[in-house]
């Protein structure tokens, strides 16, 4: 299994990199980290679908370790959440930082729900 999380997680953090560099480049979203918040809500909607389907016996053990263990572990990032967080705080942007976070976490949640709902 560990083989099939690791080529999930190159292919989520391939995705993860062109899509982040194709939003920056067309939607020139500074300074608010367009590119990670749309990533980061994607993967918990995919991750909430694939945890639906999984516990209902919809998707095979070794697909749940491919696409929601490897891909979408590889594919969001909290890292990344976590330092253009920091760099909005240091920037004295403190009320786009907060929106940022808060935007975020609520979208995330939502868009997990509505995937586990489908």
């Amino acid at each position: 299994m560990i083989w099939l999380i690791g080529l999930g997680g190159s292919l989520g953090a391939a995705v993860r990199y062109l899509l982040g560099l194709w939003v920056n480049t067309k939607m020139k979203s500074e300074p608010f980290p367009l590119a990670t918040w749309l990533i980061n809500i994607s993967g918990s909607f995919l991750l909430g679908l694939l945890v639906n389907l999984r516990l209902s016996n919809d998707i095979s053990e070794w697909f749940w370790f491919l696409a929601g263990v490897g891909f979408c572990g590889a594919y969001t990032t909290f890292s990344t959440f976590g330092f253009e967080t920091l760099s909005l705080l240091q920037s004295k942007k403190k009320e786009l930082a907060g929106i940022y976070v808060l935007s975020s976490l609520i979208a995330s949640v939502l868009a997990a729900a509505i995937g586990f709902i489908i």
